[in-house]
């Protein structure tokens, strides 16, 4: 999966409004969401400012949602709480990924949010843990190695003294 985050800003006084119709979305614009690629979104908020998070199958999948028929509809109802672009789509600044770290401990069945499904994910590594790892795992098979050679030739002294 590809992650994906971009800042949103909400209109003053739409906080209500604008949770109320999240906590209400609609059936067929989660159908499309799923149609679009996209596995999950999460928001956050500081303020007026969003911060939308989302994991996403392929490049295109925002833009897939954005031209589609039920999201233009789900644009009308949000633009009175938050700025559109002139041709009504959310005006969304990209975010620039700089660090992503997933431990085994997201598969130990992490405390659960609001709206977290319970399918638990294999863990995925950051950029640099994996090569750590395989450095780590190829020492310790040459130690291994090195060690039953080591532990050989004791055999075969011990025994050519007896």
């Amino acid at each position: 999966m590809i992650r994906r985050a971009f800042t949103m800003r909400l209109k003053p006084g739409a906080d209500e409004l604008y949770r109320h119709h999240h906590d209400n979305v609609w059936p067929e614009l989660v159908r499309e969401i799923e149609k679009s690629g996209i596995a999950s979104i999460t928001t956050f908020q500081r303020g007026q400012d969003l911060f939308l998070v989302s994991e996403i199958a392929d490049e295109s999948a925002w833009d897939k949602l954005w031209t589609s028929e039920i999201h233009r509809r789900w644009a009308e109802v949000m633009e009175p709480l938050m700025h559109l672009r002139d041709d009504g789509i959310v005006d969304a600044g990209p975010l620039e990924e700089i660090f992503h770290l997933s431990t085994a401990a997201g598969q130990r069945g992490a405390r659960s949010s609001k709206s977290a499904s319970a399918k638990k994910k294999p863990a995925a590594k950051s950029k640099n843990a994996g090569k750590t790892a395989r450095s780590a795992s190829k020492k310790s098979a040459k130690g291994q190695r090195a060690g039953k050679a080591t532990s050989a030739k004791a055999s075969k002294k011990s025994k050519a003294k007896r």
